[in-house]
């Protein structure tokens, strides 16, 4: 018998070639809009031209996030929009320009300190947000979350509302193309992460397991071309429906503790999030094999490996170059463990691992 289960994701997707151009009246969903991007991928990769060719409106252009967004950035966009008069928000770029923009979002309707909303919430609902995924890694076009780097703290964190989920996403594969073969990989597990994270966590029901199950399927036919570093329009396209997934799986389920392991491989020695996910991956899936050796084994299936050995094998080929280079002191190690064990990823978690067992899923995984 199931047990009971909520199901929520108001985001309404379109899908295709074009699809910016093609789908103006169901996007522009104001008189005047804060554009939110990085600093150079919405350009590079045609997303911006698209949207400002398209827009029909008045606009302001936000363009300063910068990878793994700072309060004092959202602060700045939130100011921007409430003074300029914005009434929605487009945001176009990887999970760092959609993240900010979310938070952005937020502000524009609460003149708060980011900082006050993880402890106080907010009051009123957010702006609207379009999402324009440019990467096919973070799914943040159909989640309610944001994560912000956090300085005092020396870490990420995440904050989540249910206004905070894009109102409409616009999934265009040829915005990827001018990715680099090694974002492309990086985002690519990201990706991976989410979905399998999803799948594996203690919060995840019958549709969010449908959901991971075919983003790990569609993942899996595109593991040639990750061996190979290269990747056609077919193999893009997959990318970023699983990326579409895993973000849809990922917003009913929560993520596990391998994304709060990871946060201090990126805040302390810079890894994109999709890398440290990956160095930590076959140890965290070695422990859940543990209690959940069933559910582990769907996971390989559906992905069209035969075993964690060969799982294991596929990030090492991916990242040997960063594990090679990466230079860890193993007297951190404790505090980063307690801190990841004390998170909601880790409770969240099967076997709900404590400081510990997380310890030495990062000497497995970091120390050799």
């Amino acid at each position: 018998m199931l047990t009971k289960f909520t199901y929520g994701m108001p985001t309404k997707v379109f899908y295709g070639p074009e699809c910016v151009k093609s789908h103006t009246s169901d996007w522009v969903l104001g008189k005047k809009a804060l554009i939110v991007t990085g600093r150079s991928s919405a350009k590079a990769s045609g997303a911006l031209d698209d949207v400002l060719d398209s827009i029909g409106v008045e606009y302001e252009l936000f363009g300063k996030v910068e990878n793994n967004p700072s309060l004092a950035t959202v602060a700045e966009g939130g100011r921007l929009a409430r003074e300029a008069g914005c009434d929605f928000v487009v945001a176009i770029g990887g999970g760092s320009p959609l993240d900010a923009a979310k938070v952005m979002a937020v502000l524009a309707r609460n003149e708060k300190d980011p900082l006050e909303l993880y402890s106080g919430g907010w009051e009123n609902p957010a702006l609207p947000v379009v999402a324009i995924p440019t990467t096919a890694g973070t799914g943040s076009e159909v989640t309610q979350y944001a994560v912000l780097t956090i300085d005092k703290d020396q870490t990420k964190r995440g904050l989540g509302g249910y206004d905070m989920f894009p109102q409409v996403a616009l999934l265009d594969p040829k915005y990827t193309e001018s990715l680099s073969p090694e974002i492309t990989i990086d985002t690519a597990v990201d990706a991976l992460s989410h979905l399998v994270e999803g799948y594996l966590s203690m919060r995840v029901n019958v549709i969010a397991s449908g959901l991971a199950l075919q983003g790990m399927r569609l993942w899996g036919k595109c593991i040639p071309a990750l061996r190979n570093r290269g990747f056609d329009r077919t193999v893009r396209a997959e990318l970023m429906i699983a990326s579409t997934l895993g973000g849809m799986t990922i917003a009913q389920t929560g993520t596990t503790v391998v994304h709060a392991m990871g946060y201090p491989l990126t805040y302390f020695h810079g890894l994109p999030h999709g890398q440290a996910n990956g160095l930590l991956f076959a140890s965290y899936l070695k422990y859940v094999h543990q209690a959940a050796p069933q559910k582990v084994g769907e996971v390989m299936v559906a992905l069209g490996l035969t075993s964690l050995l060969e799982f294991e094998q596929l990030m090492e080929d991916l990242f040997k170059d960063v594990r090679r280079e990466l230079q860890i002191n193993p007297a951190d190690l404790p505090a980063w463990a307690q801190r990841a064990a004390a998170t909601k990823n880790a409770a969240n978690t099967i076997g709900n691992p404590g400081p510990r067992t997380v310890e030495e899923i990062y000497r497995q995984s970091l120390l050799g």
